[in-house]
């Protein structure tokens, strides 16, 4: 079973458009008959995917360091929880378990899952597509940002094709499995 990578945040104090978008992204990756793999919580926009791949009949993999191994975080319903020893070894296996990898918004733990997993792309350490799930413009001053390091020379514009933007769930999907 092919299995896409859905990185998003955990906090539950944010707009309902997007846990609408992580909720559609989740119920069409389970349609869609691929795996989730995301990062094994059962709160904010994470739980809000992981509950809707189930809902839709999906299988979900959660990934989460032991330390964050509570009642309160890990989520109890998964087809399965992986409890690995640190957030550099929760990355290495959600990447290693997954065909593509699609951000919703999130903070700083998503932006830095993001990254890495493209750096890992530059260095030529994966080929897997890499989608930003734009939900509502979330990540344009993010893109905005990315070009003005673009315009200074940090980012080569062959780099800049190493993921692509999306505007609705279904786009994304699509991108992330790598069918036109």
């Amino acid at each position: 079973m092919k299995s896409i990578c859905v990185y998003c945040g955990s906090s539950t104090n944010v707009p309902e458009p997007y846990f609408a978008a992580a909720r559609e992204l989740g119920a069409l990756v389970a349609r869609a008959g691929f795996r989730l793999v995301y990062g094994g919580a059962h709160v904010g926009l994470m739980g809000a995917v992981a509950d809707a791949a189930l809902a839709a009949g999906g299988e979900v993999t959660g990934v989460i360091p032991r330390a964050l191994v509570r009642p309160e975080v890990a989520h109890g319903g998964l087809t399965e929880l992986c409890e690995v020893e640190s957030m550099h070894d929760r990355k290495a296996l959600m990447a290693e378990l997954s065909d593509g990898f699609i951000a919703l918004p999130g903070g700083f733990g998503t932006l830095e899952e993001l990254f890495e997993i493209v750096t890992w792309k530059l260095l030529d350490f994966h080929q897997k597509p890499i989608v930003l799930l734009n939900t509502g413009g979330y990540y344009n001053d993010l893109l905005s940002f990315l070009e003005h390091a673009g315009a200074e020379n940090f980012i080569r514009p062959a780099h800049r094709r190493l993921f692509v933007t999306a505007g609705t769930a279904a786009e994304a999907l699509r991108l992330a499995i790598g069918t036109s």
